[in-house]
């Protein structure tokens, strides 16, 4: 193995915006990476891409993003805000590059659907647009927003109120098989990846080592 390079904080204050943006970015490991959809209350679609969405409950069922500084215009936070409701939608092979195009900085009357070529998708009466191609995806309803003032982020909670999985991904205890979805996942700012499984582990309990299930 080569050998290591230790950065500290002085290091990292030093160097070039983009290069650090891009090293931080890096350092977590492989994220959850999503299309966002959007409608505000005039009827004109949003969408755009995030690389945060995390877990935060199963009952009741909550996910959360970050949003940016508000310094420049944040479309898709002013939507959720306007109206409630957005979408969370899965990429895959066939749309990741669709969806990356959605990071540009597109002015407020240009709809990313239409900007990028991919398709709208209405599910039973949800307010905000889905990603047609997209495999995995829900709709959210908005919970709370927390500010971060140590950067000037906001965390953006929602209630997952509707769901669409392909049946057959989803298997007998509940477990939702994204791999076989072929969702991707995603590390730094644009590096797009597919998944493969090393094994599912059984619930781990104290002087019993886990197995695969």
């Amino acid at each position: 193995m080569s050998d290591h390079k230790i950065i500290r904080t002085e290091d990292l204050e030093q160097m070039e915006t983009r290069y650090r943006a891009s090293f931080v970015n890096s350092l977590g490991g492989f994220k959850s990476v999503v299309l966002i959809g959007t409608k505000n209350k005039e009827g004109r679609e949003n969408l755009a891409i995030f690389n945060s969405l995390i877990h935060i409950g199963a009952n009741p069922a909550l996910c959360a993003f970050i949003v940016r500084p508000d310094v420049s215009p944040r479309h898709t936070l002013e939507n959720i805000i306007e109206t409630g409701f957005y979408t969370i939608n899965h990429l895959n092979t066939d749309i990741y590059k669709s969806a990356h195009q959605t990071s540009a900085r597109y002015d407020r009357e240009t709809s990313e659907f239409e900007a990028t070529g991919l398709e709208t998708e209405y599910l039973e009466g949800f307010f905000s647009p889905f990603v047609a191609e997209s495999k995995v995806k829900f709709g959210c309803e908005f919970v709370q927003r927390i500010n971060i003032e140590l950067n000037g982020t906001s965390l953006i909670i929602g209630k997952i109120v509707q769901i669409s999985v392909p049946e057959d991904c989803i298997l007998e205890d509940g477990f939702v098989d994204i791999e076989k979805a072929g969702s991707l996942t995603v590390s730094g700012l644009d590096s797009y990846h597919s998944t493969s499984r090393l094994a599912r582990l059984t619930y781990a309990k104290p002087n019993k080592f886990p197995e695969e299930i």
